[in-house]
């Protein structure tokens, strides 16, 4: 018998099966990882019974203040680091004259003096902000 050769053809197709491993496991890792990196202040917000605000197309700014009178921003560089009251406004007002439609809420502590939200109120409405939310804890009615 004689033998027939076989010629191998290259093939001309790419094999994505293992791109699609490395893309799952990759979403699974992101989907898992994302909860996590939620960071933020611990303030205690007084309780109110307020409708909640309805869904904004952009990201607010939340300006927080908590029980011993510090400022924090969210979102920004570094959530937990407090800032001086000037600061806070110099980057809201910066945020606000490149997008003048960005919400800016204000989360107080129920703790903190009344004065020092009226003067960060004050300094968001000197940086821009038409309008400032306070963002309360539901309560729920009977």
């Amino acid at each position: 018998m004689a033998r027939r050769q076989l010629r191998r053809r290259p093939m001309s197709e790419i094999n994505v099966v293992p791109y699609i491993d490395v893309m799952l496991v990759l979403l699974v890792i992101f989907m898992v990882t994302a909860p996590l990196l939620t960071q933020g202040v611990v303030v205690e917000l007084p309780k109110a019974d307020a409708q909640p605000v309805p869904d904004q197309q952009r990201e607010p700014m939340v300006v927080s203040v908590d029980a011993e009178g510090r400022f924090f921003l969210d979102p920004s560089d570094d959530p937990e680091q407090p800032l001086a009251l000037a600061d806070v406004a110099a980057l809201v007002g910066k945020v606000l004259r490149q997008s003048p439609e960005v919400p800016v809420y204000v989360r107080g502590d129920q703790g903190v003096a009344y004065g020092e939200v009226v003067r960060l109120m004050a300094a968001l409405q000197g940086a821009g902000a038409s309008g400032v939310g306070l963002i309360t804890e539901a309560v729920n009615a009977p």
